[in-house]
């Protein structure tokens, strides 16, 4: 376990008010004590594991939920306030009447349902999903996955009561309370204006039959007590409460979260279900405000396996991009490795990374400067599909390489609030704290921990090579749409 001391210690045991955050990530269940400047005082966290076979990827709610109860009873619930749950998003959690799991959840990263997805590319209930609530459906979303239960495994999902997110399991077990939030059921079945689910999408699902399934929508996010009478409230899921715990709320503002995928989120005020289907519109605790969302497959994982590829360790990235120019020597990287292709800012599952520009002169700093430049290339390409305008945080785990953040400016041609710590957890804190009329300095609580201001002269040599990229990248679409099934190979060019 990680403290901070100081002053407010007395031993071990922290003497004042304490808010705590509980955020149930897809590997590492995390909870966080702050006091009421949100500073961190604890966090206390525990893996939990996947089971990835065959394009399947599924979790253990039991050990889920025990990851739970042990950072809770580790922070313990002496002098805490109120706490506030939030977590992965998507995927499908079955469970009994009594909140006990029917079957292993089904993670937002399983792939069984691609079938199901492309076939409704093709007949058009793909768009008109998306025209109805804003949510460009995927593999892992509940509505193809429960769609692909439904034709596959019945049995499970007759023996269910509910088909919950992440979070509203571990609710439901720590309180007994049966609801999700309009955060998570934003995809895909809820109608963004009524705020209530949507018939006509069950219906263009097949799934109208399920509709008992669907959790209770609480609006605003459910409320109750844990075992220890703490307080404790339900939402949002994880991308909401980032956005909330990096001070983006005001329209135009935008947060990019640069994790094992990226995720471009930008506060708006304005629906607006036309264009490109991509992405997603999340709806808030605010009615009329929402966050439009394009969390990209691309992001840090690109960046982990070129670093497996050549043998360079992840405490040497700074150091070489350091010793290669913007433009890596002409080596330049589409940076779409993911196997599911990519969902945001468009759809195309069939897309694939590309390499060029590599001789027998380049360098491994080349290669790593390449894949760093073009993952920040998809981050604007994200950003600018989602209506980005006013200032922009940068959150997750690449924010800890200062060489990169300083690329990541000059390729968005803008300044960069670095947020760090436990954003998640702190934003499920400040949701809580409105849910619950308690009033904490939202300034103190988001304050970035540095500001990063691009080099005008790096930034207009990006700004052009920011549109080849775009260039490069509707080629190598027309290239994916041609190329067969889901199981074309990467694409390598060199010279």
């Amino acid at each position: 376990m990680t403290r901070y001391t100081g002053t407010t210690y007395v031993g071990t045991r922290y003497v004042g008010t304490r808010y705590v955050g509980i955020d149930v990530g897809t590997s590492l269940v995390k909870a966080a004590a702050f006091d009421e400047r949100g500073r961190t005082l604890a966090v206390e966290s525990r893996p939990v594991g996947l089971d990835i076979h065959d394009g399947h990827v599924e979790q253990d709610m039991d050990e889920v939920y025990g990851a739970v109860v042990e950072v809770l009873d580790a922070l313990g619930p002496d002098g805490v306030a109120f706490t506030g749950l939030t977590g992965q998003g998507d995927g499908v959690w079955l469970v009994d009447a009594a909140g006990r799991p029917v079957r292993r959840a089904i993670s937002w990263m399983d792939g069984r349902a691609h079938e199901l997805v492309d076939d409704w590319l093709v007949s058009g209930a793909f768009e008109e999903v998306y025209r109805r609530t804003g949510s460009a459906m995927f593999p892992g979303c509940p509505g193809p996955v429960l769609a692909w239960l439904d034709r596959c495994e019945p049995d499970s999902l007759d023996a269910a009561a509910t088909a919950l997110y992440c979070k509203d399991m571990v609710f439901q077990r720590l309180t007994g309370v049966r609801a999700t939030d309009v955060s998570d059921a934003s995809m895909p079945f809820l109608d963004p204006v009524t705020r209530a689910y949507s018939p006509e999408v069950l219906a263009a699902l097949g799934l109208s039959h399920r509709a008992g399934l669907l959790p209770p929508v609480s609006d605003p996010v459910a409320t109750a007590r844990l075992p220890s009478g703490v307080r404790v409230s339900n939402g949002p899921y994880d991308l909401p409460a980032a956005a909330l715990g990096a001070g983006v709320t005001r329209p135009g503002d935008g947060l990019l979260i640069v994790g094992t995928c990226l995720a471009a989120l930008v506060a708006t005020d304005r629906l607006d279900l036309t264009g490109e289907p991509a992405g997603l519109h999340i709806s808030t605790d605010r009615p009329g405000h929402w966050l439009r969302a394009m969390p990209a497959m691309v992001g840090t994982a690109a960046l982990d396996w070129v670093l497996h590829t050549t043998g360079v360790r992840l405490q040497q990235v700074d150091a070489l991009l350091e010793t290669t120019p913007p433009g890596a020597h002409g080596v330049r990287v589409l940076p779409y490795f993911a196997p599911s292709g990519e969902r945001a800012p468009f759809v195309e599952p069939r897309l694939r990374a590309e390499l060029t520009g590599v001789t027998l002169e380049s360098t491994p700093a080349d290669l790593i400067r390449a894949v760093c430049e073009g993952i920040a290339f998809a981050a604007r390409h994200c950003l600018e599909a989602a209506g980005l305008t006013g200032t922009l945080a940068l959150c997750g785990g690449g924010t800890r390489s200062p060489a990169w953040m300083r690329l990541f400016a000059d390729v968005l041609g803008r300044p960069v609030r670095i947020v760090e710590g436990e954003v998640g957890a702190r934003g499920a804190v400040l949701a809580a704290g409105a849910r619950f009329g308690v009033e904490l300095d939202t300034a103190s609580w988001t304050a970035p921990a540095s500001v990063v201001t691009p080099d005008a002269r790096r930034a207009a040599f990006y700004a052009k090579a920011y549109e080849d990229h775009l260039a490069r990248l509707a080629e190598a679409r027309t290239h994916a749409r041609a190329d067969g099934g889901p199981g074309a190979r990467t694409r390598t060019r060199t010279g």
